[in-house]
């Protein structure tokens, strides 16, 4: 890629005082434009490396930039380049969701911009709400005004901290039309999830944490061929009885005259699964391969760090 990089980190390491290396020297570099994806289970260090870029946490030793400036010596500057829509529902109560807004645009010397913020708040479904206090608003409405928040500014880099956990699919749907059009005006976006279907979906690359370290660093199609997880459906003439005993471990369906496995190509290769299955007292009549999918490509890779 040719594109500058939004987000430069390079032997990045963060210790906390009790000795937890948080990170242990992560390299990662983000180019702009990228709908990127950081991925990885609860420890493994996403939110110390996102805490850093935000200027919330100070790193131990290494380098993170936003576009060539540097975190903490530059900080006025990579702030005002980056937005964070964090996993914690924070936010002031004595405010309106107009106010707060306003407020929090001031935080980055922005005046008069009620235009940019109507817009917001149409695009998530805030617009009945401007006038009501924080305090009132329902836990998916107070998600909304978080993302809402970290927008306020036009940020060329935002980072979405586990945006749609324990939010309703309206808006979990109306927040990734707005974050593909973001994204679609040349902005960089970089989304921390458990739903593993929401990175496959929208991430062209990902990188998976592990410990601190990073373990995988591909385009989303590369790790997706890389797995050797396979399911594979198949129907019947009629019930072709129990499976040979090797297969047994793998099924994961049944129904009356068809079969669901979930295949690891190491153990099983497809062709000898479906010599097996030719051997059933049953014709097979149709047969489904599903291609890996993003959570299985994930579990083998954090299986293989460990």
């Amino acid at each position: 890629m040719n594109d500058p990089l939004a987000i430069h980190v390079a032997g990045l390491r963060k210790a906390y005082g009790s000795g937890h290396l948080a990170l242990a020297g992560v390299n990662l570099d983000v180019h702009a434009g990228e709908f990127f994806g950081l991925l990885g289970p609860n420890g493994a260090g996403k939110s110390s490396l996102i805490n850093i870029l935000a200027g919330i946490v100070r790193r131990t030793s290494g380098v993170a930039e936003i576009f060539g400036f540097d975190v903490e010596r530059d900080f006025y500057q990579s702030r005002q380049l980056l937005g964070v829509v964090p996993q914690e529902l924070a936010y002031d109560p004595f405010f309106t969701v107009r106010e707060f807004l306003r407020m929090q645009s001031g935080y980055f010397g922005l005046r008069h911009n009620d235009d940019w913020l109507d817009e917001l708040m149409t695009e998530l479904d805030l617009t009945d709400k401007a006038s009501t206090n924080l305090r009132a608003l329902s836990g998916g409405m107070k998600r909304r005004v978080l993302i809402a928040q970290a927008l306020v500014h036009k940020p060329p880099v935002v980072v979405l901290d586990e945006p749609t956990a324990g939010v309703d699919v309206e808006l979990r749907q109306g927040l990734w039309r707005f974050m593909r059009r973001y994204n679609a005006e040349g902005n960089t976006v970089i989304l921390t999830t458990h739903y593993l279907e929401e990175a496959e979906e929208l991430c062209a690359r990902i990188a998976i944490l592990q410990q601190g370290r990073i373990i995988a660093l591909d385009r989303k199609d590369a790790l997706l061929r890389a797995s050797n997880w396979r399911v594979l459906t198949v129907t019947f003439d009629h019930d072709p009885g129990a499976l040979p005993p090797d297969l047994v471990e793998s099924m994961i369906g049944a129904g009356e005259n068809t079969r669901v496995l979930r295949i690891d190509a190491r153990r099983h290769p497809l062709g000898a699964v479906l010599a097996q299955l030719q051997s059933l007292p049953a014709q097979i009549l149709d047969l489904h391969l599903q291609e890996p999918r993003l959570e299985d490509a994930f579990t083998d890779i954090l299986g293989q760090g460990r």
